[in-house]
């Protein structure tokens, strides 16, 4: 019995422990024939002994060892491959079970770990419901905890554009006047396509870098220039330190030594060639900064062809990652995009299920299940409060004004009611003009100032771009102060509260 390890090329293919079979190896025909050839040669050589027999019998037997070692590592390969979609299968399975973004999470890390040798798994991925990355750091070694934190957003954007915009905008600081071309096709010029061409429009997310940051009515100057750059349907020209039309105005001014597409303006796109790959390592970079993580290798979490975040692996011991480890986790990546695009589509249905069209705010199907969980789940000092609001006059004022008014004031409304309520509370559209808002553990007096809120911050809503001089809310309040009180009976006290603010005069807060 011989050990299978096979080193070749300075990598090793095989399992270490695992043995060759001699009958195996007697089965195979070019062995065979390499055997007897050398049985044969053996044989004269003992018979008539001559020098070409030394030379054929150390042939055959180098021949025969080549062989064997093709074989050995052959084997060792489809061993590798096999382990690998051992390994993806398992992932694959894992991830057809996962019927959310975290147990997603959890089906993809032990198998990452035990199929690639990683000591850490880290996925990132942008929560439809937040502003923000959220990177959870999972261990591999058994019954170690995990780690959670969360990054900006603006990891998600291509490092080559971010960096150009960046250069413009501290440009634009310095005081550097900058203004939008369109680039024409030039018939002298070079007809390659060029490394790098900045959208105008990309500039408006930035602007605000140039603006903050400028000093004295020069960089004021250059921070509108930016600005109204950002609005013009053309390209930064950044080859050239500036370029001048007839009458001496500026045209183009570049901050970066870069080259834009001959195009079109509205030809004239980003080149992003390897920008997903790009953003996938720039998370790995801040994962190691923010972990102390070394030798990561990353992949990008693709989801409706937008890159969502990453998925990155990192080890203690240096060295190159073996190309099988790159494999499985591109092949995770690509099925670990393929669930959370899954998961996410449900829920975004979910959500448009639960969601009022109109004003964004939770429906009145959200509103009771909300209730029903609420009601289930009310310990002994929980309180809930409920407000009822409705909209004074409404009728009248889509009869004045149109119906697009009327939901334009709507959309108002439910904005000026959602920034008024507090964090935990829930607003929610209850049909047609009214709305309601579910208080979280409130005092009667509490109650009331919500309620005061939402009725001024509506007073002071500015509608004269409609036309309309101003709109007022009723509102009724009605607090459960004990577990015994049914949710219905407090909506209904609510209620009742919010129609004697109608008839007492409206644009005023009536407790039950």
């Amino acid at each position: 019995m011989l050990a299978s390890q096979v080193r070749f090329r300075g990598r090793d293919y095989g399992d270490p422990g695992r043995r060759i079979d001699l009958r195996a190896l007697a089965r195979r025909p070019s062995l065979v024939l390499f055997a007897a050839l050398g049985t044969v040669e053996l044989l004269r050589l003992i018979v008539d002994p001559r020098p070409v027999d030394l030379v054929v019998i150390a042939l055959v037997a180098l021949l025969g060892l080549a062989a064997v070692r093709e074989r050995e590592e052959v084997a060792g390969l489809e061993g590798t491959r096999r382990t690998e979609a051992e390994s993806f299968a398992r992932i694959l399975r894992g991830l057809a079970r996962s019927v959310s973004p975290d147990a997603i999470v959890a089906a993809i890390v032990e198998e990452l770990g035990s199929g690639t040798g990683a000591d850490h798994v880290a996925v990132v991925r942008r929560r439809p419901d937040a502003h923000q990355l959220e990177a959870i750091l999972s261990p591999t070694r058994p019954g170690a905890p995990t780690s959670r934190t969360t990054l900006p957003l603006a990891e998600l954007e291509d490092p080559a554009i971010d960096d150009a915009l960046s250069a413009l905008a501290v440009a634009a600081a310095r005081g550097r006047r900058l203004t939008a071309v369109p680039i024409e096709p030039d018939p002298d010029g070079d007809p390659q396509l060029v490394p790098l061409g900045i959208a105008a429009d990309r500039l408006g997310a930035r602007s605000g870098l140039a603006t903050d940051a400028a000093l004295g009515p020069a960089g004021r100057e250059a921070g509108d220039d930016l600005r109204s750059a950002a609005a013009h349907p053309g390209v930064f020209d950044a080859g050239h330190q500036a370029a001048f039309d007839a009458g001496r105005r500026t045209t183009a001014v570049a901050a970066l030594p870069l080259r834009v597409r001959r195009s079109t303006a509205t030809q004239a796109t980003p080149i992003r060639e390897g920008a997903e790959q790009r953003i996938a390592n720039r998370i790995a970079a801040r994962l190691r900064d923010v972990y102390g993580l070394s030798n990561l290798v990353a992949a990008p979490l693709r989801v409706d062809g937008k890159v969502e975040g990453a998925i990155v692996l990192s080890r203690r011991t240096g060295g190159p990652w073996p190309s099988s480890a790159h494999r499985i986790l591109a092949a995770a990546a690509v099925e670990a995009s393929a669930a959370l695009a899954r998961v996410y589509s449900l829920r975004e249905a979910e959500a448009r299920a639960t969601t009022d069209a109109l004003t964004g705010l939770p429906n009145r199907r959200y509103f009771d299940e909300y209730l029903g969980l609420l009601a289930r789940r009310r310990r002994a000092e929980d309180r809930v409060g409920v407000l009822m609001i409705d909209i004074d006059r409404f009728k009248k004022l889509n009869d004045t004004f149109g119906h697009a008014v009327g939901d334009h004031v709507l959309r108002d409304v439910a904005q000026a009611i959602a920034r008024a309520v507090r964090e935990d509370d829930v607003p929610a559209r209850f049909g047609g003009e009214e709305f309601a808002v579910l208080l979280k553990n409130p005092s009667p007096e509490i109650a009331l100032e919500v309620g005061e809120r939402v009725r001024r911050a509506v007073g002071s809503l500015d509608l004269r771009k409609l036309g309309v001089p101003g709109v007022s809310v009723s509102v009724g309040v009605a607090v459960a102060q004990s577990p015994e009180v049914a949710l219905d009976i407090v909506i209904d006290e609510a209620d009742r509260a919010l129609y004697r603010a109608k008839r007492a005069g409206r644009d005023r807060v009536v407790a039950a």
